[in-house]
């Protein structure tokens, strides 16, 4: 799904088997994207597409710079030690006023068969979620590695190489290995002995080394760092129209009651046509001061309601009617003079 950066209106969605890789499907979009754009404007050149690093791939890429649009991504830190090797003297501020705390070193880095601009970032609070994180998993390690060394005292009837292989699964979470060290003696099942440790050195080096950087991926090298990061973080507008999409009782996708293909495709198409017209409501909702949620937004909408009062004077003939809206209250009434509820509202 393709969405704006202004607002989150889903403007291009495709659905596919879910037996397919992500990153297959990219440059069909990518296409597609191009050409509704180009019906609306005289050229792409304006166009800029922002995308994890899971669409990453050399062939997506050359779509990219085949297609002369802008582009802003990300590249996955441990694939460029020397970024990651560059002073913390050499990182400046973004913009202490939008961004607290975040600095970078704007640079260049070749990547996906180009060189490009690369903005190397460092989130304190990125790193403290990354430390924190890392502390549960080497905590479940430890848990897992103290109870499998109780077993390889002469407890086990597992060979060397079971063993071997539980460890190897045991530190196999990203970084673990570089942590804690492992040393399994003996090759009978009697005589294996385990031991291990925590290597801090080593844990206060790859902390320095990557915890809270992330590396941004661009071709706009007139934008300042503080745009590009914007432009990166944005990407949190099609992430909240999935989960919107996820909601069980607003716009949502489930429960879908279809089996076929092109029934499903129709499914997808009105949950992203609700989408759209939601997200639509909602931006022009914050243009005019109300920052409302999906959910606040149809809620305080279902809250304008209209009653029917009925007066009969106890004679013959059918009772009059007369109709008028309930009581609302501030963000109601805004709502409604916002969306012209009047031309709805019934006359007599």
């Amino acid at each position: 799904m393709v969405v704006t950066r202004d607002g989150g209106v889903p403007v291009l969605s495709r659905p596919y088997p879910g037996d397919r890789p992500d990153v297959t499907q990219f440059s069909g979009v990518i296409d597609e994207l191009l050409d509704r754009y180009r019906a609306l404007a005289h050229g792409v050149e304006s166009l800029t597409v922002v995308y994890d690093a899971g669409q990453n791939s050399t062939a997506n890429h050359e779509r990219i710079e085949e297609a002369g649009i802008g582009f802003v991504g990300s590249l996955p830190p441990s694939d460029h030690p020397a970024l990651l090797a560059l002073p913390r003297s050499s990182y400046r501020p973004v913009d202490e006023e939008r961004y607290p705390g975040l600095t970078c070193v704007d640079t260049t880095v070749t990547a996906l068969g180009v060189t490009r601009r690369a903005v190397l970032t460092h989130s304190p609070t990125l790193h403290t979620a990354q430390h924190r994180g890392f502390d549960q998993t080497l905590a479940k390690a430890r848990a897992k590695l103290a109870a499998l060394q109780a077993l390889a005292r002469g407890r086990t009837r597992k060979s060397r190489e079971a063993v071997e292989a539980e460890i190897a699964a045991i530190v196999r979470p990203r970084w673990v290995s570089e942590v804690i060290t492992t040393t399994l003696t003996g090759t009978k099942p009697a005589d294996l002995r385990l031991s291990w440790r925590t290597d801090q050195a080593a844990r206060r080096r790859l902390e320095t080394r990557i915890f809270g950087k992330r590396i941004l991926f661009t071709n706009r090298n007139a934008w300042t760092t503080a745009e590009v990061v914007a432009a990166y973080r944005s990407q949190s507008e099609v992430e909240s129209g999935f989960r919107q999409l996820k909601d069980p009782h607003v716009v949502s996708f489930s429960p879908m009651h279809h089996w076929t293909d092109s029934k499903i495709r129709v499914h997808v198409f009105y949950c992203v046509l609700a989408l759209t017209v939601v997200h639509l409501m909602r931006r022009e909702a914050a243009r005019a001061g109300l920052d409302l949620s999906v959910r606040e937004l149809i809620t305080e909408l279902a809250g304008i309601q209209e009653t029917v009062l009925l007066y009969h004077d106890g004679g013959k003939g059918r009772p009059r009617a007369q109709r008028m809206l309930t009581d609302v209250n501030d963000t109601q009434r805004q709502l409604a003079e916002l969306f012209t509820i009047s031309r709805y509202t019934p006359t007599r």
